[in-house]
């Protein structure tokens, strides 16, 4: 259970700490991750991210204790991390539909976001079908571009960067390189030099020799060698993907006797189209025994 506990650690060090600055490498700390892999995980497995759930939880006790107490809007403000109190009430209105001032009115309608509760649930079965392979290291040439994971912007960016990948001219050069009938990768390059804990390299690419000359405008990368677990994926693009890496998270990994060993992932893309409820995709995880 190391992702689920480790997610419930963190949660329990944000709500310990709400009115403080919250450090994200301390939150990630406690799950025994990166703070880019811990939000990029947290996204996947809550629905939001963990800027969206703080701020919700600050409002949400920033309007229990305006509507209970004589706090004044300033203090609360600064007390929930807010500079001043016109960017407090600029975010409260958003939040709640009213201003911190009409909180205080008698009957006055606020919104709870409740803390989040890690629990064991069991449910029905469900089937996964997977593989574990051994896969040397590899080169690839790619188009890389920087995504970042603040409010899951990467969520839309990334679909965007494919759109535009097949508009100007990228897909076709890979193809062409690859070689007719050849999948294209989706390389997500967590935590390596060139990112920061907001933003991760997402790169659009294909296998190459290692000495395979580097067209203008991509880069040659090396996937190192390792142990992969290899999900089959069915359903249009991008939903299919987003909806398997939940389950990977939340049901595959908390139950399998392997566990995250880089922060690399792939997506692995077959000829067909990508709209089509039948097509057929691929997520690589790497993994090491637990």
């Amino acid at each position: 259970m190391d992702w689920i506990s480790g997610i419930g650690r963190a949660i329990d060090y944000i709500e310990a700490h709400i009115t403080e600055e919250l450090d994200y490498s301390e939150i990630a700390r406690q799950a025994a991750c990166s703070p880019f892999y811990f939000q990029r995980i947290f996204g996947v497995l809550c629905g939001l991210s963990l800027g969206e759930y703080i701020r919700a939880r600050r409002l949400t006790l920033a309007g229990s204790e305006l509507q209970r107490t004589d706090i004044r809007v300033i203090d609360a403000a600064l007390k929930y991390g807010y500079e001043s109190p016109e960017s407090f009430t600029r975010a409260f209105v958003r939040f709640h539909g009213i201003t911190p001032s009409e909180a205080r009115k008698n009957g006055a309608v606020l919104k709870s976001f409740s803390r989040l509760s890690v629990q064991i649930v069991l449910k029905g079965g469900s089937i996964m079908d997977y593989k574990i392979i051994e896969k040397d290291t590899f080169c690839v040439i790619e188009r890389a571009e920087q995504h970042s994971i603040i409010d899951s912007e990467n969520k839309n960016t990334i679909p965007d960067f494919w759109t535009r990948a097949r508009g100007d001219g990228t897909l076709r050069r890979l193809q062409e390189i690859a070689g007719v009938g050849e999948p294209i990768f989706g390389i997500c390059h967590s935590g390596v030099k060139d990112t920061d804990e907001q933003h991760f390299t997402y790169g659009i690419g294909v296998p190459c020799a290692p000495d395979a000359p580097v067209p203008a405008g991509f880069r040659r990368s090396i996937i190192p060698a390792g142990t992969w677990a290899v999900f089959g994926c069915t359903g249009a693009m991008p939903h299919a993907i987003q909806d398997m890496l939940h389950r990977i998270y939340s049901e595959f990994l908390p139950a399998a006797d392997w566990r995250i060993a880089s922060e690399t992932e792939l997506e692995v893309y077959y000829p067909g189209d990508m709209g089509d409820s039948a097509y057929y995709s691929e997520i690589w995880i790497p993994v090491i025994r637990k």
